[in-house]
């Protein structure tokens, strides 16, 4: 058995190292690293397959072989070969390899879009497994795979730092999850963070003063909010640590936010009398908070909210997850689930686990229909604004789920009636009693 890790993200790439460490995997002859670059603009991006910051993950696999120069020019998400030319690209891969024709068993991210679902089909009878890539992993798959796909995934490997909750990606398959212990994630995330000098963070390490860290995030990139909307949101995180009780802010900016955002939260804090500092590494936000020791996170959905609550016992917050549950269309965007999660976190919800599944069940109602007793249950113990805070009246209509407002007049009128909306029947009848007017009409006069 050859195992392959087709993975594009560092946050994957030490999941899988942190499972391997764990022994959670099994055993296998050789263990392929696939490292790819997927980012719009690959220059931005981390390469996994040539940072120093990853030499040390990189070495625990046999070989490391990149996608991306393989595939050249195709950018991987543009990789989706005609079906008919798979069995030969499997044989050119095959050989590029060296795997001959050893049993395999593939794991990769993000498995419902390419280059993940290319290589799933491509490589026919591997053995299938998943890698999550933080929040994501919990929400359910965004479209429904070929049976020759899902009845080969035997495993969701993910780092349980959402505790009692488990993925809902395949979860309507018999693939088993398989959670990586947090202390076993940390370890590999400090050995990360400390593979290279980071004379920035080093220079940040040591102040005694509380200290929180607060996490930029682009959402105005996604559409969700408006630049102005977004610096508001980051302004009220600065406020938020300040209410904590912090002395000192670090912020760790978005690689894409615009420098004029960083000076006005260097300003807010200054109001609030607060000392402010700015780092800007490629460190994982995780490392830099455990470094600093500090006592709060701040961010809006970022996974690594739940992931520092989980190693380190830090107090977390999220900000606008309200506005973004509001925003966030069409329903089934994928980044509903993290925000649902870490905003559940923020408001202490009872039932996190229950959330997760009611919320994947309106996602994604056919994929996930075994879950929609289960969505009748939780949906329906939940006051009425909390109910519509994650799955709103609009929604539990279509779904027709507890809670869902009664139908308006004009909603009576479009609702189907013998196959045609109400309006569209009402026309039908209209146009008929109109034609046979004029068919009387014409008798009577003769015509």
């Amino acid at each position: 058995m050859i195992q392959l890790f087709a993975l594009h993200s560092g946050y994957g790439l030490m999941a899988a190292a942190a499972a391997l460490d764990s022994g959670l995997l099994g055993e296998a002859e050789q263990r392929i690293l696939v490292p790819m670059n997927t980012a719009s603009v690959p220059e931005t991006a981390i390469d996994l397959a040539g940072s120093p910051r990853f030499a040390a993950l990189r070495a625990r696999f046999d070989r490391v072989e990149p996608l991306n120069a393989l595939i050249d020019p195709l950018h991987p998400t543009a990789w989706k070969p005609d079906e008919q030319d798979l069995p030969m690209l499997e044989r050119l891969f095959r050989r590029a390899w060296g795997l001959g024709g050893a049993q395999l068993e593939l794991f990769v991210q993000s498995p419902q879009v390419a280059p993940a679902r290319t290589l799933m089909a491509l490589f026919h009878d591997a053995q299938l497994g998943v890698i999550g890539d933080g929040l994501m992993t919990y929400a359910p798959i965004r479209s429904r795979l070929p049976r020759r796909i899902t009845e080969r995934v035997g495993h969701v490997v993910h780092p349980d730092v959402v505790p009692g909750v488990e993925p809902l990606v395949f979860a309507s398959t018999d693939a088993e999850c398989v959670p990586v212990p947090p202390p076993a994630f940390g370890a590999v995330l400090q050995e990360v963070g400390e593979a290279e000098p980071d004379a920035a963070l080093d220079a940040l390490v040591g102040d005694p003063v509380p200290t929180a860290l607060v996490l930029g995030q682009y959402l105005a990139a996604l559409g969700l909010v408006s630049a102005a909307e977004e610096q508001g949101m980051q302004v009220a995180m600065i406020d938020r640590a300040a209410d904590a009780g912090v002395q000192r802010i670090v912020f760790k900016p978005h690689p894409s936010a615009a420098p004029g955002l960083t000076a006005s939260l260097a300003a807010r804090a200054g109001e609030r009398g607060i000392g402010f500092a700015v780092y800007a590494g490629d460190q994982p936000a995780e490392h830099v908070a455990a470094r600093l020791a500090a006592t709060d996170v701040v961010a809006g959905f970022s996974t690594a909210l739940p992931t520092v609550r989980a190693l380190y016992g830090t107090r977390v917050h999220a900000v606008g997850t309200g506005t973004v549950l509001a925003r966030l269309h069409p329903y089934q965007n994928s980044n509903r689930m993290p925000a649902t999660i870490v905003d559940a976190m923020e408001r202490s919800a009872p039932d996190l686990h229950g959330l997760v599944e009611a919320v994947g069940y309106a996602m994604q109602p056919e994929i996930m229909a075994h879950l929609r007793s289960r969505a009748v249950d939780v949906l329906g113990a939940l006051p009425a604004a909390e109910r519509e805070r994650y799955v709103p009246a609009s929604r539990l209509r279509a779904l027709e789920l507890p809670g869902a407002p009664p139908p308006t007049r004009m909603q009576r009128l479009m609702e189907p009636a013998g196959g045609i909306g109400r309006l569209e029947e009402l026309r039908l009848t209209a146009a008929g009693a109109k034609r046979r007017a004029a068919r009387v009409w014409k008798a009577a006069s003769g015509r």
